[in-house]
């Protein structure tokens, strides 16, 4: 598997696209099957105990989606949102990181309460920037990258990409597209 793959608005994938060695998320919170790649897995499954012993309880809430999951998503958020926030906010089918099996939108659980998506201005979202990297993960869309991801800051979506880029992409702060530019 490559790690480092790109998926984007220039970076497509093929419908019929499944990534390789995709594994059942357990004690998942939700009500319904996730899968990702089973790599990705195990070292969100460490990432996710360190945040344990730290006080965070961190769990995936998305995980991989297909070409076709995809479009259910993308036709549901313009159909009540308009083409100008949904390209802003949701991926072309094919154009989605999700269908790679890497990347996860992460929840967390607090006090018993159960909440889908990670916020800006918390602990825990510091605690994923400064630390998720050590497990191979980044901050797929970050604040004020815009312009280059060509998407919306997302505090909760992370990507797996291997534990030595992540710690360069962390170090350097590139993007996934920073990076791919600058090694071409």
């Amino acid at each position: 598997m490559n790690y480092s793959i790109l998926v984007n608005k220039q970076n497509k994938l093929n419908k019929n696209y499944i990534p390789p060695s995709l594994t059942k998320v357990e004690n998942n919170y939700v009500n319904y099957e996730i899968y990702l790649n089973k790599t990705a897995y195990n070292n969100f499954l460490k990432l996710q105990n360190y945040a344990k012993n730290k006080g965070y309880t961190i769990i995936i809430d998305s995980g991989y989606r297909s070409y076709n999951d995809q479009k259910k998503i993308w036709d549901k958020f313009l159909l009540q949102n308009g083409l100008e926030k949904t390209k802003l906010k949701v991926a072309l089918p094919g154009t989605s990181e999700h269908q790679t099996g890497l990347s996860v939108d992460l929840g967390y659980i607090e006090n018993n309460i159960y909440y889908e998506e990670i916020k800006e201005n918390t602990s825990l979202f510091t605690f994923l920037k400064e630390n998720s990297y050590k497990f191979g993960f980044i901050l797929r869309y970050p604040k004020n990258k815009e312009n280059i991801t060509g998407y919306n800051f997302e505090p909760w979506h992370y990507r797996y990409v291997g534990k030595l880029l992540a710690k360069h992409l962390y170090e350097n702060n590139l993007t996934l597209e920073e990076y791919k530019i600058t090694a071409q």
